[in-house]
């Protein structure tokens, strides 16, 4: 079973996701932009906590998947920005690799160096294909998604474009 570890990178802190996260994210995300391409909004801080008990677990109840998730930290302010998930499944050969920027510092390439941190650490692991989910008028996470060699594919699920690495060497 792969777990989510303390990473960082030049700029950001990714921290696993505890429940003592939850008032902390409820504010920082607390903005209806962010659920523009995904639907729903803001979830409350009871919301949150009752989400992340349950990803508390780190796995599936049927064990076959992983659920990774970490809080991303501005390291010079150490202000919550956003999260990151991964969701590991096939044996721990494919990740869904999930991010979530607060728009007030979206445009900064801190998505995609989360999301590059949790990729390569879940490389090194022995994950061999990533994969992401993402609303086909999403620009900035499809971007994201490209800086990370992914490319579209002809897949839908739920009105989202699946978009994969596999068969793509990663730099």
């Amino acid at each position: 079973m792969l777990r989510a570890e303390r990473l960082t990178t030049p700029r950001l802190a990714l921290e696993p996701l505890r429940l003592k996260h939850a008032a902390e994210l409820a504010t920082a995300l607390d903005d209806p932009a962010l659920h523009a391409f995904i639907g729903g909004a803001p979830s409350t801080e009871l919301e949150l906590r009752e989400r992340y008990d349950r990803l508390g677990a780190g796995r599936t109840p049927d064990g076959t998947e992983d659920w990774l998730n970490w809080v991303v930290r501005d390291r010079a302010t150490r202000e919550a920005v956003g999260t990151v998930q991964a969701t590991v499944r096939d044996g721990g050969l494919e990740a869904e690799l999930a991010w979530v920027i607060v728009t007030t510092r979206q445009g900064e390439g801190l998505a995609t160096e989360a999301a590059t941190a949790v990729r390569d650490e879940l490389g090194a692991s022995g994950v061999a294909t990533f994969i992401a989910h993402i609303h086909p008028d999403h620009a900035a996470s499809a971007a994201v998604a490209g800086r990370l060699g992914m490319r579209p594919t002809r897949s839908r699920a739920d009105g989202e474009v699946r978009w994969s690495d596999a068969g793509r060497s990663r730099p």
